[in-house]
């Protein structure tokens, strides 16, 4: 090993030590689930919002999305702005009605209790709803920890065993990640996130902007992008309208746009929504939130074009998601100094995979021990007893995340792409509904969360097309396709069976007046 690696491994060490002792340190004031999964409602303006962007931005942000910008160009920046939409849509009109909302139904501390509550569903939304989470946080999950791998084993490998690091990676990530989230719960994982989402922006914000000082005092981009980068055709490359060179299509437009719809249906997002101490914080939040993750989505962008000028040699399908870190290790490889700053640059990468991983193993932790083991498999559960089989559950999905992640060559983006569409087609349609339409029913809820999931299984999974599935035929994301269909079965299902009660429609209007 390098004396590089050395000090970068000790900048690592220290980060990770840190976010462990954070863990340990909350874990004294956990006593009890509402402690445990929502933090006693006591999230601050600044901690709700940058760990809810923190929780959503994981690995992809700094790795599988500017990745995309380094093979393609500009083209897949749509899925930028359709996720900016959504997340300025989602706290402007989810947060402060969700918030409200578990407050009036039974106190909810967890999405899928929201759902009973709300519908005074005898059990079904529960299970339907668990059973999703943990069949997709463990496919998103293992993107983050495929993201610490890979991170991993782009800085300590090389051709010759980078296998075997990414599995040695693979293990330290999902170790240190289960260890905060074991022990701290809730409040542990959203200070980390703050602390963590400050780091990524940092990171993300300086890279690009040091490198375009370096070619720009090198030559110039158009010039470091024909020597490096083997591009030409500038104005193609950074044109939105064309992805690879070629124009691109309809369905390119509108399966980036329809990343936007999967906000509304994130549990580990709408949790912090439920979680912040008051309304007048939720507004503060949303302001401090939408800044971020526009920063955050400009760094993103610049990186993967600036980075198609800027390294040397230029890298595949396979190893584009690594362009920060290469970027990071160029530029900062003059002395031990400097070296160590990369570090803790580097740092902001692997504070992007964990601050995601925890809110969702944590999340899945909820799902499993208050709704279907307290609240359908053993509702006499105590409170010890069921935040056991919460961390439990932690530990049995980053096992099977470990599982889905352990091939080195599985894909950031595409893993994050199935996930996102999962539960935004499941949950996001059901969410808006409740919250905004009165007629809406349990039966509804839930023919829109089974038909959203199933579209999505279908769509991505399915070999239907001589072997292929539909997305891969038609080009066009699942997400676009569920969503829809998720949102008119719940509508029409609500509409053809019987009326909510009233005691349900007068809990809905007092939403509407309700105040702290």
């Amino acid at each position: 090993m390098t004396s590089s690696n050395i000090i970068i491994l000790c900048a690592f060490a220290f980060y990770m030590l840190v976010m462990i002792g954070i863990g340990a340190f909350y874990s004294r004031g956990t006593k009890n689930n509402e402690d445990y999964f929502l933090g006693g409602r006591g999230l601050g303006a600044w901690t709700a919002a940058i760990s809810a962007e923190a929780s959503d931005m994981s690995g992809w942000l700094l790795m599988g999305l500017p990745g995309a910008f380094y093979l393609t160009g500009s083209g897949d920046i749509w899925i930028a702005i359709g996720l900016l939409i959504g997340t300025i849509l989602n706290w402007i009109f989810v947060s402060k009605r969700l918030r409200r909302y578990t407050i009036k139904a039974g106190n909810s501390l967890t999405i899928p209790s929201f759902f009973e509550n709300r519908f005074r569903d005898k059990g079904a939304l529960k299970i339907v709803s668990a059973i999703i989470i943990a069949l997709f946080f463990a496919v998103y999950t293992a993107s983050a920890f495929s993201s610490g791998a890979k991170l991993f084993a782009t800085l300590f490998g090389n051709d010759d065993n980078y296998s075997q690091i990414y599995i040695v990676g693979l293990i330290i990530a999902a170790v240190v990640i289960l260890l905060y989230t074991l022990l701290g719960g809730f409040k542990a994982v959203c200070t980390t996130d703050l602390i963590q989402g400050m780091l990524m922006l940092v990171a993300i914000l300086s890279v690009p902007i040091i490198a375009y000082a370096i070619i720009s005092g090198n030559g110039g981009f158009d010039a470091n992008l024909a020597k490096n980068g083997g591009i030409t055709d500038v104005a193609s490359f950074v044109n939105p309208m064309t992805v690879g060179g070629e124009p691109i299509s309809w369905t390119g437009i509108v399966s980036g746009l329809a990343w936007g719809l999967g906000y509304f249906g994130m549990p580990h997002i709408l949790v912090r929504f439920m979680a912040v101490k008051s309304e007048r914080e939720i507004k503060k939040s949303g302001t401090i939130a939408i800044i971020w993750v526009t920063l955050a989505f400009i760094a993103s962008f610049f990186i993967g074009i600036l980075g198609r000028a800027f390294l040397t040699p230029q890298l595949n399908d396979t190893t584009s998601e690594t362009v920060l870190i290469r970027m990071i290790q160029q530029i900062f490889s003059v002395n031990g100094i400097l070296i160590f700053i990369g570090g803790i640059f580097l740092c902001g990468i692997l504070a992007a995979i964990m601050s995601t991983a925890d809110s969702q193993l944590l999340v899945t932790a909820s799902a499993i021990s208050e709704d279907m083991y307290k609240g359908v498999i053993n509702k006499k559960a105590s409170e010890k007893n069921s935040l056991l089989i919460g961390r439990i559950a932690v530990a049995v999905i980053a096992v099977i995340a470990f599982i889905i992640a352990i091939d080195p060559n599985s894909s950031i983006m595409g893993l994050v792409s199935d996930a996102w569409a999962g539960f935004g087609a499941a949950f996001g349609p059901v969410v808006l509904l409740a919250l905004f339409w009165k007629r809406s029913n349990s039966a509804g809820a839930l023919a829109g969360m089974i038909s959203g999931a199933l579209t999505v299984i279908i769509w991505d999974y399915i070999p239907f097309m001589g072997g292929a599935t539909i997305g891969a035929t038609t080009g066009l994301y699942s997400l676009a396709v569920g969503f829809p269909v998720a949102f008119v079965m719940m509508l029409v299902v609500s509409l053809i069976t019987k009326n909510p009660s009233d005691e349900i429609v007068s809990e809905f209007e007092s939403v509407k007046n309700y105040s702290e």
